[in-house]
């Protein structure tokens, strides 16, 4: 949130239900909480979205992580 915050955003880019299947997917590990929500940022941005949802991060994990 610090970067968001320094870099003029908001810290409501994913939803509830979007962290639920973060953590679903990083199991608590910070490397992969870190790898997944980069993908999804980067997802999201591509497409002009300013919220991410769960069916983002589930593409993202889906098609471009192990």
């Amino acid at each position: 949130t610090a970067h968001l915050a320094y870099a003029g955003g908001s810290t409501d880019i994913f939803t509830d239900k979007a962290m639920d299947e973060v953590y679903r997917y990083s199991a608590g590990s910070s490397r992969a909480t870190n790898k997944v929500c980069t993908h999804s940022l980067m997802f999201a941005s591509q497409r002009a979205k300013k919220l991410i949802d769960d069916h983002m991060v589930r593409t993202v994990i889906e098609g471009e992580l192990p």
